[in-house]
């Protein structure tokens, strides 16, 4: 692993409805980057906000030697889908992502530059005291082990955005065209060095989290059917043993009924109907993997954008913005 030189740093956050807490993020984000003796850009990418938070922004890539770049789409497309907005106009050796609600500090950024420059592809992080609610912190525990299990690439928490990432492994998840995007899973599975460090963790201050319940199953099923097939191997792998049981079964019941009667087996209505809802549900679950799966092989047929940039604004202190890639189609403006 040789040393990685870094030139200049992206910082790339995604925004949705956080007007109370912009200014500070700004203030913050503006001072830890300061502090790392290179060029920076931050790159905010308003996803829909129905606040105040795209004016603020754009305020702020107009105001006089700005480091920020205003990326506004036109309706809320999603955590990831702003952020892979965000990469396409990032112009850094090293991007780092960063969540606008400040509970992970902004204050921690020197550390991942610091720990990318030793040659990681990909430095992840681990939140401390975690202030979330058990509702939150359950939920993201199972995720983890899940992706631990399926990628192999043993990172503790995959549901941080605070995380850096190569520019090369940017470039590769750009060229991944897929509609359903985890992007931590993405990158690692292109990273050949990856590592993770420790970092705070604070309440939210600002706002209610974006994550309502039924996002956080839509991100579940998001993540199970984008990393890996496994679970229609291992559909077919109970299917098998299923069947298998129930022949296995069947035999005992009939070698019992044979050598007990009719009577023991209570004509055997029980019996049949257990077997029959366990089977049903059996085949509504294999209905409902694969028809996520058939869901998103449509929409990737489609070949939908995956956003729309209504427009961009940047500061007088960056650079000119990436090629845009078929996934983005600005407007007129």
């Amino acid at each position: 692993m040789k040393p990685y030189p870094i030139n200049r740093v992206s910082v790339v956050i995604p925004v949705f409805n956080e007007e109370a807490s912009l200014p500070e993020l700004l203030l913050r984000t503006d001072t830890a980057c300061q502090k790392l003796g290179c060029d920076y850009e931050i790159v905010l990418i308003d996803d829909g906000s129905r606040d105040s938070s795209a004016s603020i922004i754009q305020a702020a890539a107009e105001a006089e030697g700005s480091h920020v770049v205003a990326v506004i789409l036109n309706r809320n497309y999603g955590q990831h889908a702003a952020i892979m907005a965000g990469f396409e106009q990032c112009i850094g050796d090293l991007v780092i992502t960063l969540d606008a609600d400040l509970q992970n500090p902004p204050e921690e950024i020197p550390r991942l530059v610091e720990q990318a420059a030793l040659g990681f592809d990909v430095v992840g992080t681990v939140r401390e005291n975690r202030q979330d609610s058990a509702f939150r912190r359950l939920p993201s525990r199972l995720i983890n082990l899940a992706v631990q299990r399926s990628t192999g690439v043993a990172m503790s928490d995959y549901g941080c955005m605070l995380r850096a990432y190569r520019h090369t492994i940017i470039e590769a998840m750009l060229a991944c065209h897929e509609r359903s995007t985890f992007i931590p899973i993405l990158a690692n599975s292109f990273a050949r060095h990856t590592t993770e460090i420790n970092v705070g963790h604070a309440e939210r201050e600002h706002g209610e989290s974006k994550y309502t319940p039924m996002r956080l199953i839509n991100l579940m099923f998001d993540l199970v059917t984008c990393m890996t097939t496994t679970p229609l191997r291992l559909l077919s792998i109970i299917g098998g043993v299923m069947a298998m049981a129930g022949i296995c079964f069947g035999m005992l019941l009939l070698i019992l009924r044979l050598l007990m009667g009719a009577d023991w087996a209570a004509d055997g209505v029980f019996v049949l109907f257990a077997i029959l809802f366990i089977f049903t549900g059996a085949q509504f679950v294999g209905m409902g993997l694969l028809g996520e799966y058939l869901g998103r092989m449509y929409h990737d047929v489609r070949a939908r954008p995956r956003y729309f940039i209504e427009h961009i604004v940047r500061g007088e202190e960056s650079c000119s913005p990436a090629p845009t890639s078929l996934d983005s189609i600005p407007s007129a403006n």
